[in-house]
């Protein structure tokens, strides 16, 4: 697909940058602990050592400065204004185990954001908004990076730079709570299907204990990508994922036509779990660019404020007539008791999809028309709601969304668990939600999620060029994550396939599920 060569580009430069770590606003906000330990026990974050920035070493532009008031010690440092710009902390752990990273920074210009990395590796990213380093809000936390004891060399660079960078405290994280897993299940459709209740049952029961591998693919359940990770490690994902966007309207006028409906139904025979996004080709009259890429907001001109607002009616008849249409595909998954898990008006925040390109109330009243029209009107009753904009600013509510994730393209060969992302995830909703890494380039280690935490109930690598070597060769692309770990994930015990899965037509529903 055309889309999805784009698709891999920007979302390499985009997501990285805005979804992939958890920023706090509070020096103790920490509530996490490791895999393994014992959950029921509850210990608070602890003061180990503040380290002046002042005292660290520069590079580039970064130099120490005193021009603004209430710093810590001697001083402070600014000058993060091009991509070598750095201030280094070297730090002494004292023992093996997680830490929070607490930076006090005051912003000097509007909203800035600044990479923070341990011994090299990316761990996150601080954020300040604050001119003051009175300001509470200019404590910006990492959660629950994961150290050994001896010195290790903490390094805050340039990303939006333009800081003042005052000093980090090293702390200890706080555990988890006794319930990080047990999440709220209950379907908000009250009539929810069998199947739908089924399906959710078996993530209710797995979440926390095992992780779903899945895969993207344009071409159903033995299609190139799932063809090569086969040919690679004799396995099949446990999660097929599947884009209704040659249903868009503005695409099937163009000759498009799709077969998605067919891939699940295929998929879900064969036992497989279903997840669907849906890429929105704009309306036909707001094309402006290549009629492919109508997703994209630099190739349309629709204006979502305009229409959710009542300015723009014909607009929003448009929008209903496309929300009937994929509707009237989704009813034959329905008839054919496919449960899936649905992924709309994804990525929202990044604002690269035209339904991003506008307020969030706009966003979210978009996201709730739809919710309402496919469940009430077309009693989509095998649908289960799985929200992933990006940012918490952008939820929709508690009441139309039954799970959460995040899309994660993390670099080539970058392993991590992600654990500050799932964390974020987590604390998006009112309620203890299923978290999944709903997309993702690269795969992350199993063993370092189970070390931190961080068990996503499924992952869903995306199509083409992260997983294919090429268009023809069944032969895995090692340019995101490597043979090794490949083989790694797919053998993991902790990691399930396609032949390791229950029989999920005849899944027992859990109470929870069905609301008794």
């Amino acid at each position: 697909m055309k889309n999805c060569k784009n698709k891999g580009f920007f979302k390499l430069i985009s997501t990285i940058l805005t979804a992939a770590f958890l920023v706090t606003g509070c020096a103790s906000e920490g509530t996490e602990t490791s895999g393994g330990d014992d959950m029921s026990a509850t210990t608070s974050s602890v003061l180990v050592k503040s380290y002046e920035a002042e005292e660290g070493s520069f590079s580039g532009n970064v130099k120490t400065a005193t021009r603004l008031s209430g710093f810590s010690g001697e001083g402070y440092v600014e000058g993060f204004q091009e991509d070598e710009d750095s201030c280094s902390l070297t730090v002494e752990v004292p023992e093996d185990g997680f830490y929070n990273l607490v930076f006090t920074a005051a912003s000097l210009g509007g909203h800035k954001e600044n990479y923070v990395f341990v011994d090299d590796e990316k761990v996150g990213y601080i954020a300040s908004d604050c001119e003051s380093f009175e300001d509470e809000a200019s404590n910006s936390t990492v959660t629950r990076v994961y150290m050994t004891a001896g010195e290790h060399v903490v390094r805050l660079t340039k990303y939006w730079g333009y800081i003042a960078f005052d000093k980090m405290d090293l702390m200890t994280s706080e555990s988890l709570p006794g319930d990080y897993y047990q999440a709220k299940v209950k379907l908000n459709n009250p009539n929810a299907s069998e199947n739908a209740k089924r399906l959710m049952s078996f993530l209710a029961d797995n979440y926390g204990k095992n992780i779903l591998s899945g895969q993207y693919s344009s071409e159903g359940l033995y299609g190139h990508e799932n063809a090569c990770i086969w040919s690679e490690t004799g396995k099949f994902p446990a999660v097929l994922g599947l884009d209704m966007i040659e249903y868009s309207p503005s695409r099937v006028a163009n000759g498009s036509t799709g077969k998605s409906i067919e891939y699940a139904i295929e998929a879900w025979d064969k036992n497989v779990v279903v997840t669907m996004c849906w890429h929105w080709n704009a309306p036909q009259k707001y094309l402006t660019g290549t009629w492919y890429s109508g997703f994209y907001k630099e190739h349309t001109n629709i204006d979502l404020d305009k229409i959710m607002s009542g300015e723009d009616q014909e607009g929003y008849e448009l929008l209903i007539s496309d929300m009937d249409e994929i509707a009237s595909q989704l009813v034959r998954l329905k008839e054919a008791d496919v449960p899936v898990l649905w992924r709309p008006l994804h990525e929202a925040s990044g604002g690269w999809f035209w339904w991003g390109d506008c307020k969030a109330e706009s966003y979210k009243a978009l996201y709730r028309l739809m919710y309402e029209k496919f469940t009430n009107e077309y009693e989509l009753n095998n649908l289960i709601w799985l929200w992933n904009g990006q940012n918490p600013d952008w939820y929709p509510g508690d009441d139309v969304t039954d799970m959460s994730g995040i899309d994660i393209y993390a670099g080539e060969h970058v392993y991590t668990s992600q654990i500050n992302s799932f964390m974020e995830v987590k604390g998006w909703s009112g309620e203890n939600k299923i978290v999944c890494m709903s997309e993702n380039g690269t795969l992350f280690d199993p063993d370092l999620a189970i070390r931190d935490d961080a068990m996503w109930s499924f992952f869903c690598t995306w199509s083409g060029e992260f997983v294919a070597a090429s268009k023809t060769l069944n032969r895995v692309s090692e340019q995101y994550t490597e043979k090794d770990m490949i083989k790694k994930v797919y053998n993991h015990e902790n990691v399930l396939t396609m032949d390791e899965l229950p029989e999920l037509k005849t899944y027992p529903i859990r109470e929870d599920v069905a609301g008794e």
